[in-house]
């Protein structure tokens, strides 16, 4: 299979530490070029850097995104006009209008779609959700406890010291509860999204999880912690010692040259982004 030629849009901190090394690595992918509101950053990834982002769209097959997320949001169903696949960053967009214009775009263009939700593509990942299958869950918890809210941290960015951990990390969680327990069909919240939340998330078939997210803890933290349990024995997420980015590439190529098909497409993160903005609403209040 010829490498799929991959432009990207942005040049943040993430886009060099993360997107464009993936995308320039190969064998699957290229990186066909950097288009973002700053050209000096995007010069520093090691790709042509093109002014207009239409030129960047004539110049590559399938565009990626690492940019926050009302401008992916706004850029990505360009890219879907102009035929694109599109390989997105979660959340899908900043409010649940543009979520759903987005998802609705790919439709309507019949593009491609995935989402870089990236704990779903590591081994350890795989072999978890293998473990849940066999035992019956009925029940599970999570946490996700950072600072990156805190001092002058690189992702400490104005969406998400706005939003908090409730839009950023949430959907990584609830995308893997998902996944383990049962689709999710509702939700609980309670907490602060800037400070500490706390969701319980009901699941198809009777099953119940608990989530605990925040980005706003000092000192050291423990890593992310997943576990389920069932009537046939528990899992536990072990800790990744794999690249997730690898198989990113991998997938994302293949998904471009079949069209589409991957299950984390832009409609199933429009299913997150409606329960990550119902637990947003409920923590608002009335």
């Amino acid at each position: 299979m010829d490498p799929v030629s991959v432009g990207l849009v942005g040049a943040g901190p993430w886009a060099e530490m993360a997107h464009a090394p993936m995308l320039a690595k190969g064998p699957h992918t290229r990186l066909a070029g950097v288009w973002a509101r700053r050209p000096e950053a995007a010069a520093r990834l090691g790709a042509p850097v093109y002014e207009r982002i239409e030129e960047l769209f004539d110049n590559c097959e399938a565009v990626a995104f690492c940019v926050p997320p009302a401008v992916q949001a706004e850029l990505a169903i360009k890219a879907a006009a102009a035929g694109k696949a599109l390989l997105l960053e979660k959340p899908l967009a900043d409010s649940i209008e543009g979520a759903r214009k987005l998802a609705e775009a790919v439709a309507e263009h019949g593009v491609a779609s995935q989402m870089i939700l990236t704990m779903r593509y590591a081994r350890q990942t795989r072999d978890f959700l293998a473990r849940c299958r066999e035992i019956d869950p009925f029940g599970g918890h999570a946490a996700n406890i950072s600072g990156v809210l805190l001092g002058d941290h690189p992702f400490g960015t104005p969406w998400r010291k706005e939003r908090g951990a409730l839009l950023d990390v949430g959907p990584h969680v609830i995308d893997l509860l998902d996944a383990a327990l049962g689709k999710v069909t509702g939700v609980r919240a309670h907490g602060d999204a800037r400070q500490w939340t706390g969701l319980l998330l009901e699941h198809e078939g009777g099953a119940v999880s608990e989530a605990s997210l925040c980005m706003a803890a000092p000192g050291d933290t423990p890593p992310s912690y997943f576990a389920v349990y069932g009537r046939g024995g528990s899992a536990v997420l072990e800790a990744f010692d794999d690249d997730p980015l690898e198989t990113v590439a991998e997938e994302f190529a293949r998904t471009v040259r079949q069209g589409g098909g991957h299950p984390l497409d832009a409609a199933h993160g429009l299913r997150l982004q409606e329960i990550v903005v119902s637990a947003e609403e409920q923590l608002a209040g009335p």
